[in-house]
Order: structure tokens, then sequence, then C-alpha cells
């Protein structure tokens, strides 16, 4: 007898478990493909904005991760130059969809609260996927394994690299000419930092510096690498860990601390990569009942912190179109006209939001990023206190709930 999965979710990162308790929680079954042979938990630690909160609520997990991360309660900006504060915004004021709500949470804890909501056997791991076949109503996926599953939904939450991305047609994510290096240090003893945002500007390069805890701090480094150098160059922790402490070396005591205590062993670099806006735009983001989430979708740069804020809202919108298109009430239409209509309703819903946060962090990135005087001066003076307010704007969206309002 054929064996047919009615959903296959690939990555099991944040925005493939998060589809896949999506469609828990809506009584609807998935498998969700994992290449690795565990869960992939790097990354430390994500921004997690006010519309994060309202994805993770939706969910039904938000007061459990909530309660292990303190709330930030503003940005400060500061100049590495000079020393001096430029600006400090407050995050605790209210906008349209409710209460500002910023926290930054571990990535690991967030991956593991995910896996832990769904039904056991939901994640198959080792995994990959190598190619995808469409036959008729159904969607072949070929495994490095030489095993082959068919699917009556196809779903891609696997990364920028994205196997379904490439399937669909999307054209490659591009270099945004930037690159980071992230770590996170784990101190015993506290860290003593105030449950805020700190970012610190010099020529060329953007540091922030954020607590997930008492005793845990996340923190980032972005820059432009020289022209000649190679792409993802940086990748001696120990070389990584000189460079950022020789470019933040006047900033305030306690956060220079954070990076000397940081062990090497937490130092990542990675270039940043975004997809272009007008392939979100116009570009095949989904194919009869075939479509991508996360940064599958829309990878963007971090300068909003929205790229897992962002993969959250996904997971709900497309939870619910998916609900409201299998389980609604019986109709005449055939069941695959039903699903295709609610992918392409899941996809022209969120290709403008994904577009907008795309454009606006490479824009923020630019101008927080320059090295240009006569800009660096406009930022410092004038663009800080109107950056604070963006990040704000921008987080304050409510995707909604799973079950309608």
């Amino acid at each position: 007898m054929e064996v047919v999965d009615d959903i296959v979710i690939v990555g099991a990162g944040i925005a493939g478990l998060a589809t896949a308790l999506g469609l828990h929680r809506m009584g609807l079954r998935s498998l969700v493909l994992e290449s690795s042979e565990s869960l992939r938990i790097t990354g430390h630690a994500l921004a997690t904005w006010t519309n994060a909160w309202k994805a993770l609520d939706a969910l039904g997990i938000g007061d459990n991760i909530r309660q292990q991360h303190v709330q930030i309660q503003g940005v400060v900006y500061a100049s590495v130059a000079t020393g001096l504060t430029i600006s400090e915004t407050s995050f605790m004021g209210r906008g349209k969809c409710g209460d500002h709500e910023i926290r930054c949470v571990k990535r690991k804890l967030l991956i593991e609260v995910l896996e832990n909501e769904l039904p056991r056997g939901t994640i198959r791991f080792g995994s990959k996927v190598v190619s995808i076949e469409e036959r008729e109503t159904l969607k072949l996926v070929y495994l490095a394994d030489g095993s082959v599953l068919k699917t009556k939904v196809l779903i891609g939450c696997d990364g920028v690299n994205s196997v379904v991305a490439k399937w669909l047609g999307l054209q490659r994510p591009v270099f945004a000419g930037r690159s980071a290096i992230r770590g996170a240090a784990e101190l015993p003893e506290g860290h003593g930092l105030k449950p805020k945002l700190f970012q610190y500007f010099g020529d060329g390069f953007r540091s922030g510096f954020a607590p997930c805890d008492d005793k845990t701090v996340y923190w980032f480094f972005a820059f432009s690498p020289p022209s000649h150098e190679k792409d993802g160059e940086h990748n001696d922790p120990a070389k990584m860990k000189q460079f950022v402490l020789s470019k933040l070396h006047k900033a305030p005591k306690e956060v220079t601390d954070v990076l000397e205590k940081t062990e090497l062993d937490a130092f990542i670099s990675s270039p940043l990569r975004y997809r272009l806006p007008w392939n979100v735009l116009w570009g095949h983001t989904w194919k009869g009942t075939v479509c991508v989430a996360g940064d599958a979708f829309h990878p963007m740069t971090p300068d909003l912190g929205q790229g897992g804020c962002s993969a959250l809202e996904d997971a709900v919108t497309l939870a619910r179109c998916l609900g409201e298109a299998l389980l609604g009430e019986p109709r005449e239409e055939a069941e695959y006209d039903r699903i295709k209509r609610g992918v392409e309703k899941y996809a022209k819903e969120r290709r403008w939001r994904g577009c907008e946060l795309i454009a606006t962090a490479y824009v923020s990135g630019v101008i927080q990023q320059s090295g240009w005087v006569v800009r660096n001066l406009l930022r410092n003076n004038f663009l800080a206190g109107l950056m604070a307010g963006m990040l704000l704007k921008k987080a304050d969206f409510d995707c909604g709930k799973l079950y309608g309002p």
C-alpha cells in the first residue's frame, strides 16, 4: 500500500519546528526532515521582539520561554570613538498591538521547547533532501539514503541554501558586503549588566550586547571585511577574539569583560546574506502545494533582529492557512485545490511583510555600520533615536491566532 505523508517540512530549525507545532495545535500531523543526526542548537541567541511573542503565544509556548529570560527595557547607543552615549530609548511603552516586549532568547532553549511540544516521531533525523520531483498532485522527496517520500504538501524551512527554494526557482541569497562575529558568555558569578540592549558604533563596524538572563550575555560584532579578504576568512576563534577586542577597546569595562570571558568555542563568524526584496515580491515563493518559510523564504541581514521573529510569524500564518484549507467546512472543491489555495494565501500574505523587513534591515545596517564621516555625524547626532523607534515600529505586528480571532 502506498504511504503518503500529508505534510512534509524540510529543516528542523526555528521555522520548521514552529510550523510543525502550529500544525499540531491545529490538529494536523506533519513530518519534519532534518539532515543532521540531532537538533541543530548552534547560534547562541536571538532577539525576540513583540511580534515574536505574539507568535509564541499563539503556539502556546510564550510563558514557558518568558520565565527563563529577562525583559530588555531599552536600548543604549554609544560611540566607541568617544566613549559617550549617543542616545537612549525605552522599550517599556505600548504600541498598536499592545505592550512592547523584547527579550534575548537562547536558541538552544527555544529549539528544545519546540521539540518537546511535538508528538514523538515528528522529526526524522539524518534525512538530507537531495532532490524533489512533482508527480501529478504529489511531491516525491528523494533523500541521500536512497529513500523516497511522497507528500501532499512540501514546506521548505531549510535556510539560505534551501533545496526547496532552489526547486521553486528562487534566486540564491546575495552577499551583503558585511560579516558578523557572534558569541555568548556564560558568567556563573553574574554579568552585572542592566537589562538593556547596548549598541556601540565605530568606523565601519557595529556591535551589540544583550543579557539573556542573569548569567548569560549574547553579543555580536558586524563589520565590512576588506575586499581582498576571502569570504569567511575570519574563522580562527583566537584571531576573532583579538580582532573584536581591538575594535572595542574603548568600550566600558563590563562590556570588554564579557568578550574576555567568552570561551573560544563560542565564537562564530559568518557572512551576511539576504534575498533581494523584488525576488520575494515577484519570485516563485510557492508553486502548487509547495512553499518556503523563514530564511528559505526571506533571509535578511540581522540589523532589525527580525530573522527569527519573522520565521515565527511565517509558522503561525502557514499553519492557520493550511488548517483553514484542510479542516474547514466540507466543500465540493478537491483537496489538492484547497491546499493549493491555502499555500497561495500564505505566500501572498507574507511576501509584503518579508520584502519590507529585508529592505529596512539592509538600509538600517548600511546607516548604522557606515564608515563615511558625514553619515557617521548624522547617525550619531540625529538618527540613533529614530533607529530605535524603527526597531519598535517593525516589531509592532501581530500575525494573528491559529484558531482565528
